[in-house]
């Protein structure tokens, strides 16, 4: 990447080296000569524009943390090119010294006019076009900064999403778990009220038996009547105390 941007950049100083000498001969030259080299300059303006486009590309490549160094040339090789193109638009309407007195003889003071009309709107020119290239940077700035925010809202969303797919993960597992703890509970209950059967069965068959044996030992006593009321007072505290009952979800 920065090998290239180094070739470019030799090719842009010999280039501009060409166009200052060139630009610094064409006030002395014949109309006809000068023509020629005015059409000779502009085309290599175009080609160094054409090289500041390519630098300019390849800067835009090279990672943020060493893109200042090179965003600094790119700044003064613009103003450089700025500066040519101020110097080739008044030396396209310079003459020299031999050449004006020859063509305007006695009526240099009103071509000195003209020209310091001309020069005053070159300069209006340049300074608008300076104005269009600072709008045009800060442009290219602006959108350098709206690709850093959405990538980063591109990241936060990635986030978010990920997020939310844990919360459905934990939410699952937590039904999940409700619903083996409700579950275990049930047997729970179960099994304390089979158990709790049991122990009653065995109750009233102990005194089916107890009863039984003293009726058939005296027939005629009241203890069989006793245990008769002893089983109806186990049975009935049985149901006056039920079995807790834990609420089921």
């Amino acid at each position: 990447m920065s090998s290239d941007f180094e070739g470019y950049e030799q090719d842009f100083a010999v280039l501009t080296a060409e166009i200052t000498s060139k630009i610094a001969r064409v006030p002395r030259l014949p109309p006809d000569e000068k023509k020629q080299m005015v059409a000779n300059v502009e085309k290599q303006l175009e080609e160094a524009k054409e090289l500041l486009e390519q630098m300019d590309l390849e800067v835009r490549e090279i990672p943020p943390q060493s893109r200042g160094m090179y965003s600094n040339r790119m700044r003064s090789y613009k103003q450089e090119m700025g500066k040519l193109e101020t110097d080739f638009k008044r030396s396209r309407i310079a003459y020299s010294d031999e050449v004006r007195n020859e063509l305007l003889g006695d009526d240099g003071n009103s071509s000195e006019n003209q020209r310091a009309h001309l020069l005053d709107n070159t300069e209006r020119l340049e300074r608008s076009s300076r104005r269009l290239e600072a709008g045009y940077q800060i442009a290219v700035e602006t959108e350098q900064i709206g690709q850093e925010m959405l990538e980063n809202l591109s990241h936060d969303r990635e986030k978010i999403q990920r997020a939310r797919e844990r919360l459905r993960e934990t939410d699952a597992n937590l039904g999940k778990s409700s619903r083996i703890l409700t579950g275990m509970l049930r047997r729970s209950q179960r099994h304390m009220v089979k158990k709790t059967d049991k122990k009653t069965r065995k109750i009233v068959s102990l005194h089916c038996k107890s009863e039984n044996y003293f009726h058939f030992q005296n027939p005629d006593s009241n203890l069989g009547q006793g245990h008769s009321r002893g089983l109806k007072i186990t049975l009935r505290c049985l149901c006056l105390c039920p079995l807790p009952r834990y609420p089921l979800r």
